[in-house]
């Protein structure tokens, strides 16, 4: 079988030579871009492998032999058995494993970790399993993106990457295993931590300004040593587009006492964990002109084009610009003028998923080849008749009939739309990521897909993922703080507001108003932190130890509001027998006849609750 090339130790006998370290990433690059050609060029019969020896690897495990699959591994067999499954029907194999169970319940090979996904069930984070051989598959999948990048942006290797990325909070399960973000997985594994040289991941935070969990120090050191080696960075970036932003926030805020950092040399005593002082002042040196330089700029009255005028050599950023991060598109436009913002990726935390073959292409054309190694995958076809929102509601359990009509990656069809469903190594088969795509194109037999959207999310901020029985359920807990004042909500709709940074959700509320005592503002804002508090706790985690979303905000509207909401919509061609209030709006019109008949705006005047791990356990927080 085609696997990703592996190149340990490719660099080894090159650190000193920089002609043999141009030549070697040439020949390396060629190796994997050769490897996506021969991948997709016969990706039918790659998918048949692949899931072949994932279901011979894993013959004698709980889960298939309790569906009755026997040892068989053609696909045929698998489609006819196997149901197609959702988080509720593997949580209960799931909690076994993260309370102690080593018996081979979903895979042959032990699970060495969760990977805590920003999806959530019951309100807190599912917990996908995964081995260290998976992990390894994943970063040798990671090799590829730079080779892709290089055919665009040649040089890249004669530079540095400025890439603002932090680890999370990670917890034990019952069972002693850890449970944590797969980026911070990866940040934390031997496979970074012990990489071996590669112009390719040379970058400008040194590992352990990475690895700090405090917040601030993590995010000021990182900078100042960004800002130390501003002439070698040739590109930036960080996961999400949002937390990119937060960079440049960070900076509008503290430039100052960088910049007098770099002037003497010397690194803010706020910074206390001795391994980053240590890794910090092996790069800060003292440096008046560039303190002066940075002063210059940042004293500005206009921030527009702050990342090229202090990086100047940058040729692109790096972040996930796609679904619900598509939001902060114009303010990177902004910040960066016009830069090429390049999504690189496609991965979630059940598996490695696709590779941009075609970065530098404008952000809503973005498309991700599916790399057909590193998982089996089919395709439910999505039916969206109203495109009224980009949320999609969908069943949760499946008829025989819609069952049946899955279909292979090789049997695709350009411009349909499917939700993604996985079969992995580690132990998934048959699992509803909750993706959304459409199909693009195709690279030789490979399709190439458009990512979409969530299924039946209506908020996001960050990584938070809100959905509609959610909002309701929170909308419901708040409303009971307006029943002393015989006070009621009539109708409501959000709206996730990323004009302000952190970004924050906005909730719209038209009110019954019966009783004649006024009602207080401490009342609404109780109203506010009650929804927060019913929220998941992703978003939770973003409000109290991420500082990635902004406090919640509640807008009482004239009365009359939601008629004229269903007015604009029937005007536009809307049938008044099927118009239901949209709960999430995100057309500028909507929004802006929605704030002009504001009468009253609130803010949660405090953080909601928020404990790392479930709420089930008596967890070890790392």
């Amino acid at each position: 079988m085609s696997e990703a090339p592996k190149d340990e130790g490719a660099y080894a006998h090159a650190h000193d030579d920089t002609n043999t370290i141009y030549s070697v990433a040439e020949e390396k690059n060629k190796k994997f871009l050769q490897f996506i050609e021969e991948v997709t060029a016969n990706a039918d019969e790659v998918q048949k492998r692949v899931l072949a020896e994932i279901l011979s690897r894993n013959a004698h495990v709980e889960c298939l032999k309790r569906h009755g699959l026997n040892g068989q591994t053609d696909r045929e067999t698998f489609k006819k058995i196997m149901p197609v499954t959702t988080y509720e029907d593997i949580q209960p194999d799931v909690n076994r494993i993260a309370n102690g169970d080593k018996s081979h319940i979903i895979c042959s090979q032990p699970i060495s970790e969760f990977l805590t996904s920003s999806g959530t069930s019951g309100g807190e984070r599912k917990l996908m399993p995964t081995t260290e051989e998976e992990l390894e598959r994943r970063s040798l999948l990671y090799n590829l993106l730079m080779p892709v990048m290089s055919q665009f942006v040649p040089g890249l290797e004669r530079g540095k990457g400025m890439y603002f990325v932090f680890i999370k909070s990670e917890v034990k399960t019952p069972g002693g295993l850890v449970a944590h973000p797969v980026l911070t997985s990866y940040y934390k594994s031997s496979h970074f931590k012990n990489r071996s040289f590669d112009p390719y991941t040379n970058y400008t935070s040194p590992n352990e300004t990475i690895l700090c969990p405090d917040s601030y120090q993590s995010m000021y050191s990182q900078m100042l040593c960004g800002l130390c080696l501003n002439k070698e960075v040739l590109r930036v970036g960080a996961v999400f587009a949002s937390g990119f932003i937060r960079a440049i926030r960070f900076l509008e805020k503290h430039w100052s006492l960088l910049c007098n950092d770099i002037r003497t040399g010397t690194l803010n005593p706020q910074i206390t964990d001795p391994s980053v002082r240590e890794a910090v002042m092996k790069i800060l040196k003292p440096d008046p002109q560039l303190a002066e330089f940075i002063e210059g700029e940042c004293g500005m009255e206009s921030w527009q084009g702050i990342i090229t005028r202090l990086w100047p050599n940058t040729k692109y950023i790096d972040v996930i610009v796609t679904g619900t991060m598509s939001q902060y598109i114009p303010t990177l436009d902004y910040y960066s003028n016009g830069l090429p913002l390049v999504c690189t990726r496609y991965a979630s935390s059940e598996c490695f998923l696709g590779v941009n073959l075609n970065p530098l292409c404008k952000p809503s054309e973005v498309s991700y080849t599916l790399i057909p190694t590193v998982g089996y995958f089919e395709f439910l076809p999505v039916d969206r008749n109203n495109g009224v929102t980009n949320c999609i509601s969908m069943p949760k359990s499946l008829n025989g009939k819609e069952k049946q009509e899955l279909v292979d990656l090789a049997d695709v069809k350009l411009g349909q739309e499917y939700e993604l469903v996985v079969t992995t190594y580690a132990g998934l088969y048959r699992y509803r990521v909750g993706d959304v795509l459409r199909v693009a194109g195709f690279k030789n037999k490979a399709p190439q897909f458009n990512f979409i959207c969530r299924k039946n999310v209506v908020l996001s901020i960050d990584t938070d993922k809100t959905d509609e029985v959610e909002l309701q359920n929170a909308v419901k807990n708040a409303v009971s703080h307006l029943v002393p004042f015989d006070a009621r909500v009539t109708d409501y709709t959000s709206y996730a507001d990323t004009t302000t940074i952190p970004g924050h959700y906005v909730l719209f509320w038209e009110l019954s108003l019966n009783g004649s005592t006024p009602i207080p503002p401490s009342v609404f804002e109780d109203c506010c932190l009650a929804v927060e508090e019913s929220l998941n706790s992703v978003y939770r985690q973003g409000r109290v130890s991420d500082k990635s979303i902004g406090p919640l905000e509640i807008k009482i509207v004239e009365a009359g509001t939601f008629d004229k909401l269903m007015d604009h919509a029937l005007s536009l061609g809307a049938s008044i027998n099927q118009y239901k209030t949209p709960r999430c709006v995100k057309f500028a019109p909507i929004v802006e006849l929605l704030n002009s008949r504001v009468k009253a705006s609130y803010s949660s005047p405090k953080c909601p609750k928020w404990v790392a791990g479930h709420k089930k356990w008596n967890i070890n927080v790392k």
